[in-house]
């Protein structure tokens, strides 16, 4: 894309997406599984992520993180492997 006065604007970069499958295969059989269950805590999805804590909560609360996500009594959980394709299909970043 370029602006009126020719400045070039960077394109975001684009990457495939997983399914469901092809996330839940990341994990199979390998020293991940154990660190990352398939049902994951706040603290577990944010190191899945490598983001602060506090960012997971964030995008939890501006929907981005809606079909990946769960209650447990009060307790906030993470579907893993929705987690992983939601992350590929570029819906964290930027805006929504």
């Amino acid at each position: 894309m370029v602006h009126a006065r020719g400045d070039v604007m960077k394109q975001p970069m684009r990457t495939a997406s997983l399914t469901i499958l092809e996330a839940k295969a990341l994990f199979a059989a390998s020293p991940w599984e154990a660190k990352f269950p398939p049902l994951l805590t706040v603290d577990q999805a944010a190191a899945l992520l490598q983001v602060p804590k506090q960012t997971v909560y964030a995008w939890s609360s501006q929907g981005r993180l809606d079909g990946c996500k769960t209650r447990a009594g009060k307790h906030l959980r993470f579907l893993r492997d929705r987690l992983v394709q939601t992350l590929s299909e570029g819906k964290l970043h930027g805006n929504l």
